[in-house]
């Protein structure tokens, strides 16, 4: 992923402080190599899981991963809106429209 996509105090962060956040992405990447999952599914459970705890940059994130898994648009608004009646309509509002900004961006 380019760094552009990533937002200035990760890319301090990642200047200074190299191999934490060399580890931090490589945890991500083995965990979702350790499962039966594939990459696009991991990456909906993560956007959920940023969803549930009003992460908007996770979601953000988690979105342009899933997509870039071969998720559709479709699959990502599903993801969200399947969290309704665990999280609540306003959690889940709040993370549709985060995606909504994300889907937006990507199609140009």
């Amino acid at each position: 992923m380019s760094d552009a996509k990533f937002p200035p105090w990760y890319k301090f962060i990642k200047e200074h402080h190299g191999k934490y956040i060399d580890c931090l992405e490589q945890l991500g990447e083995v965990a979702r190599r350790e499962g039966p999952l594939d990459e696009k599914t991991s990456h909906l459970i993560q956007l959920a899981a940023a969803a549930a705890i009003r992460s908007e940059g996770s979601v953000h994130s988690h979105v342009r991963r899933a997509l870039a898994a071969g998720a559709s648009p479709e699959e990502v608004y599903h993801t969200l809106m399947l969290l309704t009646s665990t999280i609540g309509f306003p959690t889940t509002s709040a993370a549709l429209s985060w995606a909504y900004d994300e889907l937006k961006k990507q199609s140009g």
